[in-house]
């Protein structure tokens, strides 16, 4: 059967992508260092805020294979694929778990940071809004599920391995890209999204990041005068 390349990512979905993998890597990195680095570390936090809400805007508003209606299925669409009846481009019904956890885990550590605080050198924007014991709480988990995001990217490689050489599908080529060769008629490209569609989801991205930097917090009252004498 001959081959067709076709559209498989459109370019948000690729920028989303490759910008979560360097946002979330140096959240880590800044995270483990600490002192100085928690300035960055909060910043990413914010990035990868924004980035989460525009994953959520643009998997309602984007094109075909970005839409999560599209991707996500039940139980038995991944029973299908399992016994190789699946047929289609974009997220498989297994790997949209994988997608799902992904963004669940990056969006909880996101906005858990929000809250949290280290008393020291560290303290969340969002911090004021919680009493400390709330934020030590939160601090806590936020902490330790460093180990399960960990996890959960080493299992989302190591899929990206098999199928590059147990299924000969090399899965990294179209994020860069956006095309990939498939069997003549076996799919058509993706379509939908645009620039209207792309423009609403960047004004959600910037508006949550606003709300996370405590845009929507009273400014805080003016210092006290400080007497002449």
């Amino acid at each position: 059967m001959t081959k067709k390349r076709i559209r498989v990512w459109d370019l948000p979905v690729r920028l989303f992508h490759w910008l979560t993998v360097v946002v979330v890597a140096a959240a880590i990195f800044t995270g483990l260092n600490g002192g100085n680095m928690m300035v960055h570390h909060e910043r990413l936090g914010l990035i990868l805020v924004g980035l989460i809400s525009f994953r959520l805007a643009w998997g309602v508003l984007g094109s075909d294979t970005a839409r999560f209606t599209r991707f996500v299925r039940g139980p038995a669409a991944i029973v299908a694929y399992l016994r190789g009846h699946w047929r289609g481009i974009g997220h498989n019904p297994l790997g949209a778990l994988s997608v799902l956890a992904l963004l669940g885990l990056f969006g909880f550590q996101a906005l858990s940071g929000l809250f949290a605080t280290d008393d020291i050198a560290f303290s969340g924007p969002l911090r004021s809004l919680v009493d400390a014991s709330f934020s030590s709480w939160i601090t806590s988990i936020h902490r330790d599920m460093l180990w399960v995001m960990a996890a959960l990217v080493a299992v989302h490689v190591g899929a990206i391995l098999f199928y590059a050489r147990v299924k000969k599908d090399n899965l990294v080529k179209p994020m860069i890209t956006g095309w990939k060769d498939v069997d003549d008629g076996e799919a058509q490209s993706t379509h939908g999204g645009g620039w209207l569609a792309f423009v609403v989801a960047l004004a959600v991205a910037l508006f949550a990041v606003w709300v996370a930097s405590g845009g929507l917090l009273p400014p805080p009252p003016p210092p006290a005068p400080v007497p002449a004498w």
